[in-house]
């Protein structure tokens, strides 16, 4: 059975082969039932299960993993899929760099492979977030700023609203606060629901 797990002051990565029943890190809530954890190995990584309350918690799932305690660097591989209350994320590899010294935790990752992102954007007027869905072969996210960095032809979902690049060449970087910057050719579908019935006209009854 391999598991590897890192613990470092605010910020726990875990991780785990994704058949095995899962542990982790840093929690003050009581021990799930086996069928809960066994359950979260398929929890959906474009969900809204992330929460922050207390030390932050990240939990990456994948069929392989290993960890240079040296560089502070991780890799994981296969099927992976990332939890954290700041971002949702799935990739086929993912490079974890951890900071060395006293200020250890998460200090950048990279996801390469059939990349898909999640980031909610809170609504000013105190309504639900929109949830920024962001797709590409590779991303980078960095701790420092908090932003999520889109290449190999990047398209995010906001809403309704889809943004797509028309060259390889284009950037899209999701901010901490989930709102999207483009760099680069960009195409942009702007989508309406369709108007319902009005309220209240009644819905003529077949004649006999």
């Amino acid at each position: 059975m391999r598991l590897i797990a890192f613990a470092i002051l605010g910020c726990a990565i875990s991780a785990f082969a994704q058949t095995e029943v899962v542990t982790t890190a840093q929690t003050s809530k009581p021990s799930s039932s086996p069928k809960k954890k066994a359950d979260e190995t398929n929890k959906n990584p474009f969900g809204t299960e992330s929460k922050n309350e207390g030390p932050i918690t990240t939990e990456i799932y994948a069929d392989e993993a290993s960890f240079d305690s040296g560089k502070n660097v991780g890799v994981f591989t296969g099927h992976v899929k990332v939890f954290d209350p700041r971002f949702n994320l799935q990739s086929d590899k993912l490079t974890v760099y951890l900071h060395k010294g006293e200020e250890q935790g998460l200090e950048k990752a990279i996801a390469e492979g059939n990349v898909g992102v999640v980031r909610d954007r809170p609504d000013p007027n105190g309504g639900p977030p929109t949830h920024a869905v962001g797709r590409s072969e590779h991303a980078v996210y960095t701790a420092n700023d908090g932003s999520v960095e889109l290449t190999g032809m990047p398209k995010v979902q906001q809403g309704l609203n889809l943004h797509i690049a028309t060259s390889s060449e284009t950037v899209m970087v999701i901010n901490q606060d989930g709102h999207l910057n483009t760099h680069g050719p960009s195409r942009t579908e702007i989508r309406q629901e369709p108007k319902g019935e009005k309220a209240g006209s009644p819905t003529p009854s077949p004649k006999p």
